[in-house]
Order: C-alpha cells, then sequence, then structure tokens
C-alpha cells in the first residue's frame, strides 16, 4: 500500500474540518471538571462523548471505570482499538478528557465553557488541555481512514488534572490493551502556533510540607517583640536560604540538567515576560539560557503558606506556621532523591533553632526523550512537512508523570510527546485558548505520522 501523501491528507482534512472543531466545542461544553468528582455523572457523559467520537472515525472505544489503588472507584476512563493487521506496527495514542476547574469565571473575556472563536483561536476550558490532543487523534485517524496502516489503541484519561491516582493500576489491569511500538502522548505542545516542536523532556516533581515552630503559645508583639521572631518571618528566612545570590536553587543533592539533546533555540525573554505577564521592574532569577532555566534545571515554589491574613491580623507574635514547596526537579534525577536532600537541608538550616519538621509528600519522575529512536525522527519529518518548517524540539517544565511510568511498563515503546497547545494557550488559566491554524497542522502532522511508522 502507498504511503498517504501530505495533498491527501490535507483536502481530507479540510474536508472534515467543521466537524473536528465541533468535536472540541462539544467537548467544552460538557464541563469536565475532575476536581468535581473523578467518580461523578458529568465525567462519565464526558468519556461516553469521547467513546462516541471515536467510534465514527472506526475505533472500537468502551468506557471503563478504574479502580483506585485503594479498590474504590476510581476515574472513567476511554479505551479502544483499531486492528489493521496481526504484524502491523502498534501505536498507542493518548490524552485525557478531564479538565481544570474554573474558580472565577469573571476572570475569563468568554464563557469558559462556550468554545467561541475570536481571531483564530478557540476559546474555552479544556480547548488545548487536552480537548485538542483528543481532537488531532480524531482528525488524523478520519484523514487516514481505511488507508491507516498501523494498529491503533487508544486510551483517553479521565483523571490527569487530579494527578492520575489510578493510572497504573489501570494500565497494569489492561496490558494487552496497552502494549505498543510507539505511544504518542498528545498532551504538550509546540513552540509557536507556526512552529512545531517535540518535547525533548519533562521534570519530574515532589512535594513537602514545611512545620516551623518558635512559642508554644501566642504572645504579644509589643511584649516579646525583638528577640523573639514569629514563626512567618523564621519560614521566610529559611526559604530564602534555598537560594544564592543570582536566583539558582542551592541545595547540595538537587542536581541540575541542560536541555536534552542541546538546545536549538533559546527561549525569548520578551515573549517569556509578556506570556507571563511579568511586571517591567522584575528581573529573571537564575542563571544560564533561559530553556534550560524553565526546562530542565530545577525550580522552587511555595504554594501554600498558612498565615493570618491581613483582614482581622492584630499585635502577636505567630508561634508557628506551615508552608507547602513544590520542586520540579531535573528530568534525570529520582524526585524522591530531590526530595530527601531539600528536606534534610531545611531540617538541618533552621533560623536561630527554631523547630523545624518536614513531611515528605508525593513523587514523580521525570522523563527525557531517545532522540535516536526511528519514530522521533518519523516526527521530525512529519512536523516537517505538515507545518512547512523547521520544527525547533523544546522542553517542558511542567511534569507528566505517567510517562516515566508507561515507559517503564512498556521499556521497549518508543514515546513522543507531542500536543496541541502554544504558548498563548492558558492552559489552566483563564481565557484558555487554541490555535485553529496550529490545530489543523497537528491533525496534519499525526496523520503523516501514523503513515509513516507503517512503512
Amino acid at each position: 500500500m502507498a504511503e498517504t501523501s501530505l495533498e491527501q491528507i490535507r483536502s481530507r482534512v479540510d474536508a472534515d474540518w467543521n466537524r473536528i472543531v465541533e468535536l472540541l466545542k462539544s467537548k467544552i461544553a460538557l464541563r469536565s471538571v475532575s476536581a468535581e468528582g473523578i467518580t461523578g455523572d458529568h465525567m462519565k457523559r464526558s468519556a461516553q462523548f469521547v467513546a462516541d467520537e471515536l467510534r465514527k472515525v472506526g475505533v472500537d472505544a468502551k468506557v471503563v471505570q478504574s479502580a483506585n489503588p485503594d479498590g474504590t472507584p476510581g476515574a472513567w476512563e476511554v479505551i479502544g482499538s483499531r486492528i489493521v493487521a496481526p504484524g502491523a506496527p502498534t501505536v498507542l495514542l493518548y490524552a485525557h478528557h478531564d479538565v481544570q476547574p474554573v474558580p472565577d469565571p469573571t476572570a475569563w473575556n468568554t464563557d469558559p465553557f462556550v468554545g467561541t472563536e475570536i481571531d483564530g483561536r478557540l476559546y474555552g476550558r479544556g480547548s488545548a488541555d487536552d480537548g485538542g490532543g483528543i481532537a488531532i487523534h480524531s482528525g488524523a485517524l478520519a484523514a487516514l481512514g481505511d488507508e491507516l496502516n498501523v494498529n491503533v489503541k487508544v486510551f483517553i484519561e479521565g483523571e490527569e488534572e487530579m494527578g492520575s491516582p489510578s493510572f497504573i493500576p489501570f494500565i497494569e489491569a489492561h496490558r494487552d490493551e496497552f502494549k505498543s511500538d510507539v505511544i504518542i502522548v498528545a498532551d504538550s505542545g509546540n513552540w509557536s502556533a507556526d512552529i512545531p516542536s517535540l518535547t525533548t523532556s519533562l521534570r519530574g516533581n515532589t512535594c513537602v510540607d514545611v512545620h516551623v515552630k518558635v512559642l508554644d503559645h501566642p504572645v504579644h508583639s509589643g511584649q516579646y517583640g525583638g528577640p523573639i521572631l514569629d514563626a512567618n518571618t523564621i519560614a521566610a528566612m529559611l526559604i530564602s536560604s534555598l537560594y544564592d545570590a543570582n536566583g539558582d536553587l542551592a541545595v547540595p543533592g538537587i542536581e541540575s540538567q541542560e536541555p536534552v539533546g542541546g538546545l536549538q533555540r533559546d527561549l525569548d525573554e520578551s515573549t517569556v515576560r509578556a506570556d507571563a505577564g511579568v511586571i517591567d521592574s522584575y528581573t529573571l532569577a537564575g542563571t544560564g539560557s533561559l530553556a534550560a532555566r524553565m526546562w530542565t534545571k530545577p525550580s522552587l515554589t511555595v504554594i501554600g503558606f498558612d498565615a493570618h491574613p491581613v483582614e482581622g491580623s492584630f499585635n502577636v507574635i505567630s508561634p508557628e506556621t506551615t508552608f507547602r514547596l513544590s520542586l520540579r526537579t531535573a528530568p534525570g534525577q529520582r524526585p524522591e532523591q530531590a526530595q530527601e536532600a531539600l528536606a534534610g537541608f531545611l531540617e538541618s538550616h533552621a533560623p536561630f533553632g527554631a523547630q523545624v519538621r518536614v513531611d515528605r509528600l508525593e513523587n514523580g519522575m521525570g522523563w527525557a526523550m531517545d532522540p535516536n529512536a526511528v519514530a522521533t525522527k518519523d516526527a521530525l519529518e512529519a512536523m516537517r512537512e505538515a507545518f512547512g518548517i523547521e520544527p525547533i524540539n523544546k522542553g517542558e517544565g511542567g511534569s507528566i508523570p505517567f510517562i516515566p511510568e508507561l515507559q517503564r511498563l512498556f521499556p521497549d515503546a518508543q514515546v513522543l510527546v507531542t500536543g496541541p497547545e502554544d504558548p498563548k494557550a492558558n492552559a489552566h488559566s483563564p481565557n484558555e485558548s487554541i490555535s485553529l491554524s496550529g490545530l489543523r497542522h497537528n491533525v496534519e502532522t499525526e496523520a503523516l505520522l501514523l503513515a509513516k511508522l507503517g512503512r
């Protein structure tokens, strides 16, 4: 069978375009917020919708409820397959159908659960993360139709935004349904809407809760203030001791790493500042390439802090406090190792002998792409053809812990991380959107890639 050409694929995607966009708009309207209950009816409806859409493009799809490690009911998952020949290569297509919450709809310029087209972008919660991934898979399979020459397995997860607690038990219970030669994870993004990328690496992650205590009970700040520092100040001093004067994390045992596969192009500082809304007076912290600082070097964030609010505050010295640290680790470092290094440093560097206790929380391993895999080279070639421009590989500062778990469970599989996002997507934030021209090229890319993998 001759390999399907770009011209054929492009023509079919054009003819199918309205369906692809309407699929995405319908998905946005389902309000598939897993934080509101992964076992809820709204999540089951979302899974059923995805299964129905996959059946339209030839996948024998079904909805299955997973089980958590403790045996309680888990997420509603979509699994399916389309087998073209017993000896053909097998490709697993991954995306997730759950979306992030919308805490404040007034922060949006449009209704977050109504897909709205503005200036070539489709706005709505889940438009990019990861309704776009579902749309890419659907569009690519439709474009190939009966010319599909690889066996396809599909897994559309229902709890990715909740940390995937039942992911591994589910995969282990369905090994035969997921065993594949190539795994395409469509949950990342491109350099820009017009420049394609393979994701070369993902940082790992680990969290700790830090308890700081200086007093057995509150005391008056006028009477005792001076020799006794409040717990919040001690906590601030402890946090600042984790960094050097340049703003680099300086904790012995926490590793740093350069971009995987080499740095093809550094990130543009003005673009990063504009996309993140950085105030003009702020100088970006750290040293080295901006790409390394955002992709492969470790980063630490205070994501929670127990302190009395300004409203209703009064003159007492706070006796104790707790804060939570989220550490993004270099792709190659075991998160447990980094967590222990962080916890050990905190416990041994308590300012003025304050009592510091650290609770070790969850860990997720990072991941790095194999640049020499055949699937990697096919993917780059498909991107080059579909977008008409040379790809720029990039890392991601975020974490997708199930990817290294997939690699562990299926060590012979070649893993590719692609996706529908771009720097303007605002995934997890107000005004999330997807570039429609980028989506079109992503659909063409995946269709070309599947055709190449079947050679």
